[in-house]
C-alpha cells in the first residue's frame, strides 16, 4: 500500500522539469511526443475527474522514454491529471513501494492518485501484450540470424559488431510495434481512470 502523501507529491518535477534534467535520450522522448496522436474520444476518460499521477522513471530506459511521453501527451490534453515524475535511483523510497512482482525496480511506474490521496491504480513498465509481442519479435529476429547465438545468452558477451547488428535489428523491431505499444498504454490508463 502505498505512503504517498501530497507533500512528497509536490517534490516531483513536472515533465518539462524532467525534460530538462535528461542527460541522455532526450531525442528519443521527444520523437515519441511527436509520434503519438490522441482523439477526443481517448482524452475523454481522463477528463472526468481530477488525479494526481506520479510517475518514476530513468532516461537510460527505452521502456520510459517510450511509455512516459504516451502519459504526458494525455495529461497536456487533460488538465484534471497533475503529473509529477521523480528519478528512480534518487527516489528509493518511492521506488521501493512499486516494484514489480515485488522484487523487481521495473520502470516507468505511473501511480494514480484521488484528490484524498488513496491509490486507484498502478502501471509499471509495459502492458504485458506488448511484452508477449516484442518477445516473439525477438526470438524471430534470433532465429534468422544465427550470428546473434542464443537469445539467453548475456548480449555484451557478443563481439561490437555483431552486438552492433543485434542492438540495430532489436531497435527496429521496437520501432514496428511503437504504435501499437502507444495504443496497449492508452489503454491500460484508460482502464486505471476508469476505476477511479
Amino acid at each position: 500500500m502505498s505512503t504517498v502523501t501530497e507533500q512528497r507529491f509536490r517534490q516531483g518535477m513536472t515533465f518539462p522539469e524532467w525534460k530538462d534534467s535528461m542527460t541522455r535520450n532526450r531525442d528519443m522522448v521527444e520523437a515519441q511526443e511527436r509520434r503519438i496522436t490522441l482523439t477526443p474520444e481517448q482524452i475523454a476518460p481522463f477528463r472526468k475527474k481530477p488525479l494526481h499521477v506520479l510517475a518514476i522513471g530513468a532516461d537510460w530506459c527505452p521502456d520510459v522514454y517510450g511509455n512516459l511521453p504516451v502519459l504526458a501527451r494525455i495529461a497536456a490534453a487533460a488538465p484534471e491529471l497533475d503529473l509529477r515524475v521523480f528519478d528512480r535511483d534518487r527516489n528509493p523510497d518511492l521506488m521501493d513501494q512499486y516494484l514489480k512482482e515485488g522484487k523487481f525496480r521495473s520502470i516507468p511506474v505511473m501511480a494514480f492518485f484521488d484528490r484524498d490521496w488513496r491509490e486507484v491504480g498502478v502501471f509499471i513498465e509495459r502492458p504485458a501484450s506488448v511484452t508477449a509481442l516484442r518477445a516473439e519479435k525477438r526470438r524471430e529476429i534470433f532465429a534468422s540470424h544465427p550470428e546473434f547465438g542464443s537469445p539467453d545468452a548475456p548480449v555484451d558477451q557478443l563481439p561490437e559488431d555483431v552486438r552492433a547488428r543485434l542492438m540495430d535489428e532489436l531497435g527496429k523491431m521496437r520501432e514496428s510495434t511503437m504504435d501499437f505499444a502507444n495504443a496497449e498504454v492508452v489503454r491500460e490508463l484508460t482502464t486505471i481512470v476508469e476505476k477511479a
